[in-house]
């Protein structure tokens, strides 16, 4: 196909009954582009377009239907925007946006398929899924999987999309969809893509939101990680016909005699545990983690050695729904936060001066509070009823007790040596709870040395040695 028809094509028509469908465009020259896959048994039984702009789309959309259609879902996940140029003769420079138009079709409607429950592929031993962000991390777990001779197919969650978020600092956007489906296609692993932005809207950012303007800080990695991507990665796997789903997490797992648990990273500075101890034990035996013995300099390494484009790429400190934009504007937009003077207190209700809203606070800060005393001042409680933010010293911020929520145990209580009371936090001893394993409304840990700024709404992860047997949210301390 080294030519541009401008009659009907082959693939030309409408979307059959049933087929799972794509668009793309808002390109320069106004393009629009849709795909369509009628899909069965793991195959592409037909495949068919419609575009509107200029005869390098018609023609690129053409191709994109004509490579996808026949072939399986798998093979489909290959093409990229230079195996559409490469089948249309090589488009010259102003006509080459065309390709990418066409494979943003074509990779949506592979991702309708992926999000419809629909069986992708048959099983076949020693296939993983890898769960793959753009970022050097996944990208190094997906080397080495292919290199301990797996069948890699890579997925990408698209899970917020937002004019003021960056989305070249964020993992979910779609721009980093884009910037993911590139890097596995120069590893020659098919790519898919998962949706699950309305999902995260209502299962995550609302819920950040509502945490905010009740006075909490909740931690919203935590929720998407036990709640919501992981179990739909896994249920994406099992339709792929893949063994494992794989990340890039640093993160163990270890079967203590009664089934496996969560376990610490072998490099504590870049431990992730935390974030994933929310995830069901039934969900461990299905998840992998390459990256579970080395350190970070140890994957650059091994990028840098594979010429991964994204060896180098500096990691994210952003909430990937924050990136680029301040917390202040995000719930301001998104949950209708609007600044609200109030007054900062003492523990004895002394006001020492006002605020801009409770919700700009929470527990431990130091910096940008907006009053000075004698000796530094930290935040040691919000209420959100009355729209106050209470300060006092470091030594005020220590509490012994800490009353957790919503408790789960995977082991009895009394196998509860350790708690973390934030990410990246130290470990603290504390006294075993009497409690069996199972769910509990409310627990209360008795800590055998002080915890500083102990924020509500965040994860409190509990520990036996290096293990994780239960978790719950943190709702008050003393």
């Amino acid at each position: 196909m080294s030519h541009l028809p401008g009659g009907k094509l082959s693939h030309q028509g409408p979307a059959p009954d049933g087929a799972f469908s794509g668009a793309a465009g808002g390109s320069a020259c106004g393009d629009l582009a849709r795909i369509s896959l009628s899909i069965a048994d793991g195959r592409i039984e037909a495949a068919s377009f419609d575009a509107e702009g200029c005869a390098a789309a018609t023609a690129a959309c053409d191709a994109a239907a004509a490579l996808a259609e026949g072939g399986s879902v798998l093979a489909a996940a290959r093409i990229g925007a230079g195996d559409l140029d490469e089948a249309l003769g090589g488009l010259r420079p102003e006509m080459r946006h065309a390709a990418g138009l066409a494979a943003d079709a074509l990779h949506r409607a592979l991702a309708a398929a992926a999000a419809s429950g629909q069986q992708l592929s048959e099983p076949r031993a020693g296939r993983v899924l890898v769960a793959m962000s753009g970022g050097v991390d996944s990208a190094t777990a997906a080397v080495l999987e292919r290199e301990a001779g797996r069948e890699v197919v890579a997925v990408t969650l698209k899970l917020w999309a937002d004019r003021e978020t960056d989305g070249q600092r964020s993992c979910c956007s779609p721009e980093a969809v884009v910037s993911a489906r590139a890097l596995a296609h120069s590893l020659k692993i098919p790519h898919l893509t998962l949706d699950l932005e309305e999902r995260f809207r209502a299962g995550v950012v609302d819920r950040f939101v509502a945490g905010y303007a009740a006075g909490r800080t909740p931690n919203p990695c935590v929720l998407c990680n036990g709640e919501l991507r992981i179990e739909a990665m896994i249920e994406l796997a099992e339709r792929l016909g893949a063994d494992d789903l794989v990340t890039g997490h640093y993160a163990r797992t270890a079967d203590d005699g009664e089934g496996l648990l969560l376990a610490a990273a072998g490099d504590p500075a870049k431990d992730q545990s935390y974030m994933l101890a929310a995830l069901p034990p039934r969900l461990l035996a299905k998840i992998r983690f390459p990256l579970a013995e080395l350190r970070k300099a140890q994957v650059r390494e091994i990028a840098t050695r594979h010429d991964l484009a994204v060896a180098k790429r500096p990691e994210s400190q952003d909430l990937c729904f924050l990136a680029g934009q301040g917390k202040r504007s995000f719930l301001r937009r998104h949950g209708g936060l609007e600044d609200r003077e109030g007054e900062i207190l003492d523990r004895g209700g002394r006001s020492l001066g006002r605020h801009r809203g409770h919700h700009h606070f929470t527990v431990g800060q130091r910096r940008g509070i907006g009053v000075s005393g004698p000796r530094p001042l930290y935040v040691l409680g919000t209420d959100a009823q009355s729209n106050s933010v209470t300060v006092g010293g470091e030594e005020e911020l220590r509490s012994h007790r800490v009353e957790i929520r919503d408790a789960v145990l995977h082991r009895p209580g009394e196998r509860v040596d350790g708690v973390r009371l934030r990410y990246h936090s130290s470990l603290l001893a504390c006294e075993p709870l009497e409690a069996g394993a199972g769910r509990h409304e409310r627990l209360e840990l008795c800590l055998r040395e002080p915890a500083r700024g102990v924020a509500p709404g965040q994860l409190a992860t509990l520990l036996c040695g290096e293990t994780i047997v239960g978790h719950g949210t943190i709702a008050a301390s003393s």
